[in-house]
């Protein structure tokens, strides 16, 4: 195991002294700094670093360790991410902690590793400790190939590219949500339409045959406290109604706006005629009551308890005798009646559906209206009816290394090998092209990465490559194209350029031109070069999101 020390120096003391009470003071003056340095070397962290070895085939890992001895009250924060850069981080272990005393030594493992042979130098790393930043030594690492006999095995050409059918990990998350929508919209549709509805006992009342239902008020007027109250006047009203009622509902009688008088004419007219099959003696007691009735109500009388509550069972026995002196319907009637019935029940059962499907509107538009308020109705339309860029956002993205030297970016879609032939002039300055890309089949989104390696040890030339990469535009048919230029750093801080504008680009099968963006990063270094190219339409919200999330996923290897 290599270990490296972050050491601390002691300053030396010494002097000499004329007598021994200024040597006294003297030494109590050096005894009292030496205990403000120890105490100061105490409170100083103490950085050390391990690792297990310098050597490693491709795909091994290493593993490196960072011990840090610190008081208790001090705040560490480690490395995180893929700082350890051109090496790849694996795996970040949990710290592991130890105490001693008032003191802290804090220990965390990185497991490390490359998939590429070549000497590599681990970078310095940074501790920070209580705001303060910390860096550790570099290593140079040496990563080897693994050797292979090619005179025992036998060696095969490259197999060529296969179409891989395209494959959604999340199909089941949308089959579930279907079908949670379609068990809540057929939730609602039972509910409101196919279900039955448990009456209450007022509407299980009304469906009652008048006469039943006169029977059963009067039933309830007879346990009622009117009587018992002293209020007359309400137990005439009510008992009145009750009859009332019964006849212009059953005898098919206008009772409810007709005056005592005239209701007796209707009676006896009904019982002349044989209409109703009424004795006069029923008739002349019913004529009674109603008088009795309109006393109690209009000039305030007051009959006796026993006179009340014979009222209330004559007017029982008017109830049937008016039911069974009705004649019995004829099968007309009874056909009419069936039809009405029928009808009624049609129009409850549409109005109970137009009242779901507009409960199911009513919620639709309630639920489109707040995902179109949180998410935005552009967004929302393009989710429902479908957008290329918007699949391409959302689907699942891949992060790859393309080429060499390589490109490390996540895009997403898969970058496809292309097939670059070098013309005998290009061959003297280019040993090799590397070239990978991926194409919106609608629209103008594009992205690209090349490797090119250079037949000379020679710093590349940007300044060239742009100005290629912007004749490659115009003779695709690109016009009005617009160049700027800015530095560019990578999540390591690895510093490029990057080339960007506006301009007319033609879309593969169509003469039209349509406005779109570009960006353009390049990097390299003695004998290579590396740049990745994108392409997208100006007003596409999505295509520029995809645009931002590659640009902060861009990484290249700076070290043939």
């Amino acid at each position: 195991m290599l270990e490296t020390n972050t050491k601390t120096y002691p300053c030396p003391f010494g002097q000499r002294y004329r007598n021994s009470a200024s040597k006294l003071l003297g030494c109590i003056l050096v005894i009292l700094l030496l205990i403000g340095f120890q105490g100061f070397s105490q409170s100083k962290p103490t950085i050390k670093t391990q690792i297990d070895t310098t050597y490693i085939r491709i795909g091994e890992q290493i593993q490196w360790q960072v011990s840090v001895e610190i008081d208790s009250t001090d705040q560490v924060i480690f490395p995180e991410g893929q700082t350890f850069s051109p090496l790849e981080t694996v795996e970040a272990y949990a710290t592991d902690t130890t105490r001693k005393k008032d003191r802290l030594t804090l220990q965390k493992i990185y497991a490390l590793t490359q998939f590429d042979s070549g000497s590599y130098k681990l970078p310095k790393q940074r501790i920070e400790i209580n705001g303060v930043g910390y860096f550790t030594d570099s290593l140079q690492i040496n990563v080897e190939t693994i050797p292979v006999d090619t005179l025992a095995q036998k060696m095969y050409d490259i197999k060529p590219l296969i179409a891989v059918e395209k494959t959604n990990p999340d199909w089941w998350k949308y089959l579930l949500g279907g079908i949670l929508i379609l068990a809540i919209l057929g939730g609602l549709f039972y509910w409101f339409v196919l279900r039955k509805k448990l009456l209450s006992e007022e509407e299980k009342e009304a469906l009652l045959l008048p006469y039943d239902r006169a029977l059963l008020e009067l039933k309830r007027l007879e346990n009622s406290k009117y009587l018992i109250q002293d209020e007359f006047k309400e137990y005439y009203s009510e008992l009145t109604d009750i009859v009332r009622s019964y006849l212009e509902e059953d005898a098919q009688i206008s009772a409810m706006e007709s005056t005592t008088g005239q209701l007796i004419d209707k009676l006896e007219l009904l019982s002349d005629s044989g209409e109703l099959e009424l004795e006069k003696d029923t008739i002349d007691q019913f004529k009674n009551i109603l008088q009795t009735a309109d006393l109690v109500k209009f000039a305030k009388s007051k009959p006796s308890m026993s006179v009340a509550e014979q009222d209330w069972k004559t007017v029982g026995q008017i109830v049937e005798k008016t039911h069974k002196a009705i004649p019995e319907p004829t099968a007309e009637e009874l056909m009419q009646l069936e039809e009405y019935q029928e009808e009624l029940e049609r129009k409850i059962k549409k109005k109970k559906v137009i009242l779901g499907l507009a409960s199911l509107a009513a919620l639709l538009i309630v639920g489109v209206a707040i995902a179109g308020f949180k998410y935005g109705f552009t967004y929302l339309k393009d989710s429902v009816i479908g957008n290329p860029t918007l699949e391409l956002l959302k689907g699942s993205w891949v992060s790859s290394r393309y080429g060499f030297p390589p490109i490390i970016v996540e895009t997403p879609k898969v970058l496809v090998r292309q097939e670059i032939k070098l013309p005998p002039e290009a061959k003297a300055n280019i040993s090799e092209i590397q070239a990978f890309a991926y194409r919106s089949a609608v629209g103008l989104f594009t992205v690209a990465t090349t490797s090119v390696t250079l037949s000379q040890e020679a710093e590349p030339d940007f300044t060239q490559t742009i100005e290629q990469i912007i004749k490659n535009f115009e003779v695709q048919g690109a016009k009005n194209i617009i160049t700027k230029q800015e530095d560019f750093v990578t999540i390591s801080g690895v510093k490029g350029l990057k080339v960007y504008g506006s301009g007319k680009f033609a879309v593969p099968e169509s003469k039209v031109l349509i406005k779109g963006k570009y960006a353009v990063l390049l990097f390299g270094g003695k004998g290579f070069q590396q740049y990745i190219i994108l392409t997208w339409l100006d007003d596409d919200p999505y295509a520029q999101d995809i645009v931002d999330r590659i640009l902060t996923t861009v990484e290249v290897k700076t070290e043939i």
